[in-house]
C-alpha cells in the first residue's frame, strides 16, 4: 500500500472518529437536559465547546494530510 492509499484513508477515519464522539456528546448533553432542565444552558455551553474542540481535531487531521500529500 503506497502513502497514496493511507492518506485519505487516515482522513475517513478521523471523520468516522468525530461523528461518533459528536453523536455520543449530543446524546449525552439532551439526556442531561432532559434530565435537569433548569440546567440546559450551562448542558448546552459545555456540548457546544465540545463539539467545537472535536470538530477542530478532524480539520487538524484533514490538514495534516493536505500538507503531507502536497
Amino acid at each position: 500500500m503506497g502513502a497514496e492509499f493511507l492518506l485519505p484513508l487516515t482522513v475517513s477515519i478521523a471523520a468516522v472518529g468525530s461523528g461518533l464522539g459528536l453523536g455520543k456528546a449530543v446524546g449525552m448533553a439532551m439526556e442531561a437536559m432532559g434530565r435537569q432542565p433548569e440546567a440546559a444552558g450551562k448542558i448546552q455551553t459545555g456540548m457546544i465547546i465540545g463539539a467545537a474542540f472535536i470538530e477542530a481535531l478532524t480539520i487538524y487531521a484533514l490538514v495534516a494530510v493536505i500538507l503531507l500529500k502536497g
